[in-house]
């Protein structure tokens, strides 16, 4: 039994916690270790946790990941659009003209004399 009474997201977040204790003491983060962690915290979870962490944060400097938490966000998404030029917009223009051609098929059925009300 647990000697202090943890709140379910404690519980939840246990993984999370372990693999930054690791990062900060520059160990590498394996499903091993963060396991080895959190049943010395006398924690219960699902192992499954700690090895989708580990495998989440392989080759990845946790460390870089924190620091540049707030950097440039929607950067790459901004950047992808201006580099796509008028490709997407046309591409886009395009798309309501389609739904438009298919929504008239649709009312074809009015013309062959199966409307609701006849």
């Amino acid at each position: 039994m647990r000697d202090i009474a943890l709140g379910e997201a404690a519980v939840e977040l246990a993984p999370t916690y372990a693999a930054l204790i690791l990062a900060d003491d520059g160990v590498e983060i394996t499903s091993d270790k963060i396991t080895t962690l959190i049943n010395a915290a006398n924690v219960d979870f699902e192992p499954i946790w700690a090895s989708l962490l580990a495998k989440a944060l392989e080759g990845k400097d946790v460390r870089e990941l924190l620091l540049n938490v707030g950097a440039g966000g929607g950067a790459p998404a901004v950047g992808a659009v201006s580099a796509g030029g008028a490709a997407p917009a046309a591409a886009e223009a395009e798309a309501p003209k389609e739904e438009e051609k298919k929504e008239e098929k649709e009312e074809s059925d009015d013309d062959m004399g199966f409307g609701l009300f006849d």
